[in-house]
């Protein structure tokens, strides 16, 4: 509000010495990513330091959807805990423990942990339901004893659900019903195609991570795209302008499904090491340099022991914080001597 009179000399310099005083007052600054410690190669796919990622004029320009004005915006990235995504993982889905959606009835139970601890699996990543299950957790009674059994072997495990985008409501129900199980974080599989308005998807799905960092604001967020060289190069009409921008600030960590095993050897990217090189150098170039990474390689029963180590390799040279297969009943025990070298 402007001075009623240029005589309050006095008054002008007080109280342009007051605001100058606040100006020049720091702004509190934005947490950063929680260090993860690099253990031995031997053990871990975790070292400290980062090879440099693909320059971004080598990548074509990525047009992204603006954050819908009807959903509140996001806080910033707070240093969350990320340990549970560190090391070795393994995969399960409702095809796997579920007797709903299971072929021959549920598979994996808790009794099946025991193998998973015995292999020297450190995190489970657990499908805890399904866009058409007949609740937004499936069967409890089945799941919540594999994950007592887990935690009981020092398992960490991570909840994982799949919008469809087409209802967000339904989605973000049922992710939040995941969040609330006795899980230590929350992972969002982004891969559905069921929404055929490819704008419209991209704004549901910034809305719906929206909501989430809203809602779970201490909990480890992460996110399980596409792999870049899919919507780059391979097939650029499955996901176009992915709204990489939009989402970085509302994920921890990244989990590109870089499944060497399903490309074509005369494509060059059934080079498991260079598959998931290049998945994280673009996707790096999209989100940031430091962003966190877990690699997921597979299909497991088409990955050999030469794959595990070309993928580990290329996440050590990265700095990835850990890295899996999908999925548990896909991967033959013969992999299992291969896979301790991804051991946090």
């Amino acid at each position: 509000m402007p001075l009623r009179t240029v005589t309050s000399v006095a008054l002008v310099v007080v109280l342009a010495a007051a605001f100058g005083t606040l100006l020049n007052r720091n702004d509190p600054s934005v947490p950063t990513a929680v260090a993860v410690e690099a253990p031995s190669t031997t053990t871990s796919a975790a070292p400290t330091t980062t090879t440099t990622v693909l320059p971004p004029t080598t990548l074509p320009p990525t047009t992204t959807t603006a954050v819908p004005t009807t959903t509140t915006a996001a806080p910033p990235p707070a240093a969350r805990d990320l340990s549970m995504y560190n090391g070795l993982g393994t995969w399960i889905d409702v095809y796997d423990w579920s007797a709903t959606f299971g072929k021959d009835g549920a598979l994996v139970d808790a009794a099946t942990v025991d193998q998973m601890a015995a292999a020297g699996v450190q995190t489970l990543y657990v499908q805890t339901g399904k866009w058409d299950a007949p609740t937004d957790v499936l069967e409890p009674e089945r799941l919540l004893p594999i994950i007592e059994r887990a935690k009981a072997h020092g398992i960490r495990v991570v909840a994982w659900y799949l919008p469809t985008f087409e209802n967000p409501q339904a989605d973000m129900a049922r992710l939040m019903a995941a969040a609330r199980l006795p899980v230590d974080a929350l992972a969002v599989d982004i891969e559905s195609l069921k929404l055929k308005d490819v704008p419209e998807r991209n704004r549901r799905l910034i809305e719906i991570s929206t909501n989430l960092r809203r809602e779970l604001p201490n909990v480890a967020l992460g996110a399980i795209p596409y792999p870049p060289v899919v919507t780059d190069v391979i097939n650029p009409s499955l996901w176009p302008s992915f709204p990489w921008a939009e989402l970085a600030p509302l994920y921890d960590i990244w989990m590109p499904m870089s499944y060497q095993s399903d490309r074509k050897a005369d494509s060059g990217y059934r080079d498991a090491y260079r598959y998931m090189a290049e998945n994280i150098d673009r996707m790096r170039a999209r989100l940031g340099a430091n962003v966190p990474v877990h690699g997921i390689g597979g299909i497991a029963d088409k990955t050999s022991p030469a794959d595990v180590d070309a993928i580990h390799r290329a996440l050590v040279e990265r700095g990835a914080v850990g890295g899996s297969l999908y999925d548990w009943r896909t991967t033959h025990p013969d992999l299992w001597g291969s896979l301790q070298k991804y051991r946090a």
